[in-house]
């Protein structure tokens, strides 16, 4: 192969991520795109048009994804689909996500420009959301592509608004069979790059690395209730403290996470109180919980276990409890073919690489159980990531562009 130089490639990846990183721009220094908001639409329509400046003939689908297809001369009926999501958490960085999206479009790109059309047909995608930051559910693009979501399932979810998925969609002009229907049949096969968010690359000065596996996470919110009542007037033995309950909860699931030494992780990262004064016992408590692992039968027990705990402690401070899990996905493996023959690429290109797990889920979680799947990483510096703090260096950026560039020579030319 022949590839551009160095410098000129490094240009276009800094100039797209910063242009990209600037739609929702926070005053943190970050990035928030929410799903279906007016910065999500900004930055969706933006890479819609990008796509076209770069030569694909590009399209939305029903539920707002972004496609740009370069179409094969020999095999187009089945599509070789690569990219990420477009969507942010809230004051998150500008390369979660948008990385992949934009090594997409740059490796599609340049190989157009280089060999002319591809053999078999390339699509870059930009998935409308992943992170599940708005409503209680993440992977609605990924997902409705490969038929785990359907229209339906969005009059059923809200955001802290109350908005349902479905009127939030309307309001952007999706959802309406304007555009074609989000579920495909003609995929061959899915690649996403995207940035580590750990600290394993960087630590061991490695610039790029073939998945085998993304764990399985399951992610539950647990509602308490007690009783509101006068902070002075209450004997501590006649209290319904919800707080207090989830106090000794969130202590029992996080202190046996650190017990459990075989990579399994447990966070609480949401917790809400009404009324929320200080000078009030709480009467509700809502919290958030997720726990990941790469084996479902470790990941099962510990929260089957936690809930157990939960419910005993409710039951001990009069407490009513309902836990209601809205995400349980099991871990999932990644192509064994394809991730062998890329690592054998990166040896052939002599770059220091590895093989490992992702701790974070991903669109490629969804779509390895529906076609063969490939995942890489590229490092995170410190493993910051949803931060406005999250950074890549260049040179990595390069790196991960460069080797897809290789993966998509040899799989479409």
């Amino acid at each position: 192969m022949v590839f551009r130089t160095s410098e000129t490639l490094s240009q276009e990846i800094n100039q797209l991520i910063e242009w990209l990183g600037n739609i929702g721009h926070t005053e943190n220094g970050g990035v928030t795109r929410l799903l279906y908001s007016a910065s999500w639409l900004e930055a969706q329509t933006a890479v819609k048009k990008k796509m076209e400046e770069m030569g694909l003939s590009s399209r939305f689908d029903d539920v707002g994804n972004v496609f740009g297809r370069l179409e094969g001369t020999e095999e187009r009926d089945r599509v070789i689909l690569v990219g990420s999501h477009i969507d942010t958490v809230v004051d998150g960085g500008k390369y979660d996500g948008a990385f992949g999206v934009l090594a997409a479009m740059i490796a599609t790109e340049q190989l157009y420009l280089q060999y002319g059309a591809p053999k078999k047909t390339i699509e870059t995608v930009s998935l409308c959301e992943e992170e599940g930051s708005r409503f209680h559910l993440a992977f609605w693009g990924s997902g409705s592509i490969t038929g785990r979501y359907h229209l339906s399932d969005a009059s059923q979810v809200t955001d802290a608004e109350n908005v349902t998925l479905e009127d939030a969609m309307h309001e952007v002009g999706f959802g309406t069979g304007t555009y074609p229907s989000a579920k495909r049949e003609d995929i061959a096969c899915f690649l996403e790059t995207h940035i580590e968010q750990g600290q394993i690359l960087e630590s061991e000065k490695i610039s790029w690395a073939a998945v085998s596996h993304i764990v399985g996470m399951k992610r539950m919110t647990i509602h308490l209730t007690g009783t509101s009542n006068h902070a002075g007037t209450t004997p501590m033995e006649r209290r319904r403290d919800s707080l207090y309950a989830a106090s000794q909860m969130i202590a029992d699931v996080i202190g046996n996470a650190k017990k459990q030494k075989n990579g399994l992780v447990a966070t609480v990262g949401q917790l809400s109180l009404l009324p929320n004064v200080g000078n009030v016992i709480p009467g509700t408590c809502v919290f958030s919980l997720d726990v990941r692992h790469h084996e479902y039968d470790v990941l099962n027990k510990f929260c089957r276990d936690e809930i157990e705990t939960f419910k005993s402690i409710a039951r001990q401070e009069g407490i009513d409890i309902e836990i209601k899990t809205w995400l349980d996905d099991s871990p999932v493996r990644m192509d064994p073919m394809m991730t062998q023959r890329h690592l054998e690429l990166a040896q052939e290109a002599g770059i220091p690489f590895k093989k490992m797990v992702s701790g974070a889920g991903h669109d490629s979680q969804i779509f390895g159980v529906y076609c063969p799947t490939a995942m890489m990483f590229v490092p995170s510096h410190n493993g910051v990531s949803h931060s406005p703090k999250e950074f890549t260096k260049t040179e990595d950026l390069e790196t991960g562009v460069r080797m897809l560039m290789k993966i998509l020579y040899q799989m479409a030319y």
